[in-house]
């Protein structure tokens, strides 16, 4: 059976053209188009689609507001388009925390360097969240109207929130699923903690670096495949959310304990060994590279800089990224652990490392933050 698929936009010709793209596919069928927020709430509740696309700025109803609704009557995974501008990033961010699962830019040339790219990635990413069942919000924003200026202009009101999901046949708990009280602390001393993911890790980052204390004992490397417009937004946002201080990354900062760096959009994180525990460095790198920035590049740094004195986490995502750099750590004694199937929006990067025998524990997302906090407690 095709995905069916939702397109809602207030352009005609953008929901054409997304929908002729996702038609195209033989897995995929769009069974309706809307014009507004509105319309989009209402189609939801009679077609029941399995994913919806939502543009943001719209008449009569804004798609943050209807992702808000329809996460709270009908949860459905939606990939929201949104510009590459800052205002665009802070509405994207606003529309992951209103229940979005994942998003790319509106014009399809800022999507991949050439039109048969930009329609793969896009089918794919429908694909992906085509197989997820979300069956339950586990905390929510308030359902009522906002106007969407409020989303661009302040400090965010609200946390990003998370979706309980799964992929038909799997259960809520997998017998895969490591818990915290069967983690016995290893009790090494690390220098640094490195956490890589792509799609819904967004959510998944801000889930996790809520519950570490301000005294967290170490300097933490994110590395979440996201725009380069978008990266400063979402290192705000977290900074001002988080007990820890976030903040992008920039090429000689000195690694300190509690901080948490964010790989810049379009760019790759390295880390120098300099000192007790290391200096950044941020460059364009290669043209031909898949992800910038990428989980493999900066883990394989690590492995070099630290060897095994890092903990490395591999969060939700689409693809294999991370892998490779995940095995050089492992090779050098690194720690590595994975999200579960269960709790992941696409369950790619995190399998990757768990089938290919690099990660040790596969761990729920309701958990993780509590896990890593067990193994690295020691400063």
């Amino acid at each position: 059976m095709a995905t069916k698929v939702l397109v809602v936009d207030d352009s005609s010709f953008f929901r054409r053209r997304v929908s002729e793209i996702v038609n195209q596919d033989p897995d995929l069928e769009v069974v309706g188009v809307a014009v507004n927020g509105k319309e989009a709430i209402e189609m939801t509740e009679k077609l029941k689609p399995q994913v919806i696309t939502m543009d943001i700025e719209m008449p009569v109803m804004d798609g943050i507001t209807a992702v808000r609704h329809i996460m709270a009557s009908n949860p459905t995974p939606i990939l929201m388009f949104s510009s590459l501008t800052h205002d665009g990033a802070q509405a994207t961010l606003d529309a992951l925390d209103a229940g979005a699962l994942d998003f790319l830019p509106k014009r399809f040339e800022d999507i991949a360097s050439n039109k048969d790219d930009a329609i793969k990635l896009l089918q794919q990413r429908v694909k992906a969240l085509g197989r997820r069942r979300l069956y339950k919000p586990i905390a929510r924003a308030n359902a009522t109207t906002r106007p969407l200026s409020s989303h661009s202009t302040g400090k965010p009101t609200s946390s990003l929130t998370s979706l309980r999901s799964k992929t038909s046949g799997a259960s809520e708990q997998p017998v895969n699923a490591t818990s915290v009280s069967s983690i016995r602390a290893s009790g090494k001393k690390y220098k640094a903690l490195l956490i890589g993911t792509s799609t819904g890790g967004p959510v998944a980052l801000q889930k996790i670096l809520t519950s570490f204390p301000a005294s967290y004992p170490h300097p933490i490397l994110l590395i979440q495949h996201m725009p380069a417009a978008f990266t400063p937004a979402f290192a705000s946002r977290l900074n001002s959310l988080c007990k820890i201080d976030v903040k992008e990354a920039q090429t000689g900062d000195t690694l300190k304990p509690g901080c948490a760096y964010l790989a810049p959009g379009g760019m790759q994180l390295m880390i120098e060994k300099a000192g007790a525990l290391g200096r950044l460095k941020v460059i364009a790198g290669n043209a031909d590279m898949n992800y910038k920035p990428s989980v493999d590049i900066t883990f394989a740094s690590a492995s070099k800089a630290f060897g095994s004195d890092v903990m490395a986490v591999v969060l939700t995502g689409m693809g294999a990224d991370g892998r490779e750099g995940a095995r050089m750590l492992k090779a050098a004694g690194a720690t590595i652990w994975a999200q579960d199937e269960a709790s992941c929006v696409v369950y790619g990067m995190p399998q990757a490392v768990t089938s290919a025998g690099i990660s040790s524990h596969s761990i729920a997302l309701d958990n993780m933050a509590e896990a890593i906090m067990k193994e690295t407690a020691r400063g």
